[in-house]
C-alpha cells in the first residue's frame, strides 16, 4: 500500500472528487496525507498593483480550498497537512512529489475540449507523464 499520498487541489470539482478519494485511501492504508495548492502567478502584469491584487485574490481562494479540505479530512478522522506553492502547477506538483518522496499523487480530471488537449495538453496529463511516482486520476 501507500505510505505518503499527495493530493493536488485547485478547488475545481474534479479536485474535490480527488480529495475524497485521497482521504479514503489514506484512511484505509493509514498513509500520511498531504495536499498542495499551487498559486499561479500572473503572466504579464502591467503594474505592481495588479500583482498585489491577484496575489490577494489567489490567497483568498486558496484559503477557502484549504479550509474545506481540512474540514473534510477531519470529518473522516484523517490528518491532512496542507502546503501552498507559487508558480506553474505541473512543475511545482512534480517537484513537491519528488522532494517529499511521495508514493502516490492524486489529481482530479478536468475535462477540456479535444482540441485544447491536443494543442496545449492538460495539467493532469503532464503530471501523469512527469511524476516520479504512481498517479491516480479521479474522474
Amino acid at each position: 500500500m501507500f505510505r505518503k499520498i499527495l493530493i493536488a487541489n485547485d478547488g475545481s470539482p474534479g479536485a474535490r472528487k480527488a480529495l475524497g478519494a485521497a482521504i479514503l485511501m489514506a484512511k484505509r492504508s493509514k498513509a500520511e496525507l498531504h495536499m498542495i495548492c499551487v498559486e499561479e502567478l500572473p503572466g504579464l502584469p502591467a503594474t505592481m498593483d495588479e500583482v498585489v491584487e491577484e496575489k490577494l485574490e489567489a490567497n483568498h481562494k486558496i484559503e477557502k480550498v484549504m479550509a474545506a479540505a481540512r474540514a473534510e479530512a477531519k470529518a473522516q478522522r484523517v490528518k491532512l497537512q496542507t502546503h501552498i506553492a507559487a508558480g506553474h502547477a505541473v512543475p511545482r506538483i512534480v517537484e513537491f512529489a519528488e522532494s517529499g518522496r511521495f508514493d502516490l499523487v492524486v489529481i482530479g480530471f478536468m475535462g477540456h475540449s479535444a482540441l485544447y488537449n491536443r494543442l496545449i495538453g492538460s495539467t493532469t496529463d503532464r503530471v501523469v507523464e512527469l511524476a516520479p511516482c504512481a498517479v491516480l486520476v479521479v474522474k
